[in-house]
């Protein structure tokens, strides 16, 4: 099958960023707003994001609207794992963010050791997609739980704590387009620090001022950036139907 993954431009990190934003703003809105609480809204998000990845997984090519509702979707799933073991089984959040990047460690270490690569250009197996999702997964429950611990355990704040992951993520960048750091190492790192960001960035917008917000609300923080990500996911769909109509074109003639 071709790659089934999308191109890292600048549309990508655009989207990954929203997505992150939707998936804390989102479980916050279903869990608090519409009072389904963190166990029904775990079932719920998490039988939607099984059937959105049973529809990634049986194509044999990155289709941009499957792809990326299944990353808004695990998104949210990986803020409530998050939330359900630090609310309702009381782990602290050291000991939750130790473990998920101990998880994640670990499937990459075997997805290189399997693959020897972790290139995101080459998801061309499932085997490979299922470490890739995997992988996705643990970055999401690790950026929640240390976005949270930076912004609530340490008392940092939203706005700090979104100022430290964004240093975190324009120094990655520098150092990948100054000193050329490994490609492969650059992604993942601007991966795993974009998730805290975003995470720390939707609880700026939405939560209310008397705790460190801004106080837009998990509604409309969470129907702008939908927009937004459908609105790309809209033109980015457009733009590769015209290129294999393009490609269609020249391989005819």
């Amino acid at each position: 099958m071709l790659n089934k993954v999308p191109q890292v431009t600048l549309f990508f990190w655009v989207i990954k960023i929203m997505a992150t934003t939707v998936g804390e703003t989102a479980a916050d809105f279903l869990n608090t707003n519409l009072n389904l609480g963190l166990t029904n809204t775990s079932i719920l998000m998490g039988a939607l994001l099984l059937a959105a990845l049973v529809g990634q997984f049986r194509k044999d090519r990155y289709v941009p609207w499957i792809y990326w509702v299944s990353v808004v979707l695990i998104s949210v799933v990986g803020t409530l794992i998050t939330d359900n073991l630090t609310d309702i089984f009381g782990v602290p959040l050291q000991a939750t963010t130790a473990a998920f990047a101990a998880a994640l460690a670990v499937t990459l270490g075997v997805w290189y050791a399997s693959e020897k690569t972790l290139s995101i250009h080459t998801i061309v197996t499932t085997r490979r997609e299922w470490f890739y999702w995997a992988a996705i997964l643990f970055t999401f429950a690790l950026g929640t739980a240390a976005g949270d611990l930076v912004a609530e355990s340490l008392k940092l704040g939203y706005f700090n704590s979104a100022l430290i992951f964004g240093a975190g993520i324009a120094i990655v960048t520098f150092c990948f387009y100054v000193f050329k750091i490994n490609a492969i190492l650059a992604f993942w790192l601007a991966y795993i620090l974009t998730r805290p960001f975003g995470a720390s960035f939707g609880d700026l917008l939405s939560q209310p001022a008397g705790n460190g917000g801004l106080g837009l609300g998990t509604v409309g923080t969470s129907a702008l950036f939908l927009a937004v990500i459908v609105g790309l996911i809209a033109y980015m769909t457009r733009a590769q139907h015209r290129l294999a109509d393009n490609n269609g074109t020249r391989g005819a003639a």
